[in-house]
């Protein structure tokens, strides 16, 4: 059994050799425990500190990619050097690496294909009551999409066993943590919470400058995963909205005209006529979107076959060529 524990990292050659110090080289259960940085395009020599500090693998790319981009690298790396269980973690050392081996224990125990480390964010003395309460918010919205009792949607301190990581496919640019929970949930895996404690980080957040900052990506993240995955859901509760307040705007032209036919307040009835065209077009849109997230579907799990396929070819190839993909 192998265990690799991936860091996406952007210009953190000040803080990497911290939480590398802090991460085990050993874990029950597994036979190989495994590092692997991927440097999101860093300009301070992060690659060169991760190599010097003992890395097992470093993924690197030339230009800034983004979070999310560097996620799905690392995923795809560690499954071609054949990763029975991969840990993703943060570069900041904001993660405890003695929780690591909790992490992995309902995956080698069988219980969850998922897990996904609880930081109690609504006791994180770190975090304004602002975005305690948007965590709690956004929680609570990917819980609803994912139909999975996840207890803390952003944390990026979580396992995959093999099989859930040949799923994941990251669309999006900004974060990956809320949109692989709604693919695991659609995908019926199963996912345990498991309490980890939280390292004091100095250093401000990357992936957002202000509050809100963090209100608009992520409303925006909610708003693009929720189109994608329930479109009909979506567009058809604007659909409803829409028409009902086009009925609200005619009622004041139906009760002059039904008594007497007296034609007044022609403004209610142009009003009420776009709000009854928009509500018939976002009607139209669901089916449409619904139909195209059928084909996303079925996309996704041709997907999952051709990576498993070539993970399994690309280790072959590299037993028999000699250094595994990544090496430093």
């Amino acid at each position: 059994m192998k265990l690799i524990i991936q860091i996406p990292c952007l210009n953190e050659a000040e803080h990497l050799p911290t939480t590398l110090a802090d991460l085990p080289r050993e874990v029950d259960g597994f036979d190989e425990v495994e590092w692997l940085v991927v440097d999101d395009g860093s300009t301070d020599g992060t690659a060169d500190v991760a190599r010097a500090h003992g890395v097992d693998h470093v993924v690197r790319f030339r230009t800034n990619r983004g979070l999310a981009a560097a996620f799905a690298a690392g995923i795809d790396a560690c499954l071609r050097l054949g990763a029975d269980v991969i840990v993703n973690t943060d570069a900041d050392n904001q993660y405890e690496g003695a929780a690591v081996a909790r992490l992995v224990r309902p995956i080698l125990d069988g219980d969850a294909d998922v897990v996904v480390g609880d930081r109690d964010t609504g006791n994180v003395e770190e975090f304004s009551a602002t975005k305690r309460a948007l965590q709690r918010l956004g929680t609570s919205v990917v819980r609803r999409l994912s139909r999975l009792d996840v207890a803390d949607a952003t944390s990026g301190f979580r396992a995959y066993d093999r099989e859930a990581a040949y799923g994941l496919v990251v669309t999006t640019r900004y974060t990956y943590t809320l949109e692989t929970l709604v693919q695991a949930g659609r995908r019926n895996l199963a996912l345990a919470n498991v309490p980890v404690g939280r390292n004091s980080v100095e250093r401000p957040s990357r992936l957002f400058s202000s509050t809100g900052g963090y209100v608009r990506r992520n409303g925006l993240a909610l708003f693009r995963i929720w189109s994608y995955y329930s479109p009909l859901r979506l567009f058809w509760s604007l659909a409803v909205l829409f028409g009902i307040a086009a009925l609200a705007v005619w009622i004041p032209f139906l009760i002059d005209y039904i008594p007497d036919g007296t034609a007044g307040r022609t403004q209610s009835v142009i009003l009420g006529a776009v709000f009854a065209l928009t509500s018939v077009q976002l009607f139209s849109l669901g089916l449409l979107a619904d139909q195209i997230a059928s084909l996303r579907t079925i996309t996704a799990e041709a997907l999952t076959r051709v990576r498993r396929l070539d993970h399994r070819h690309d280790r072959e190839r590299d037993r028999e060529a000699g250094p595994p993909y990544g090496s430093p």
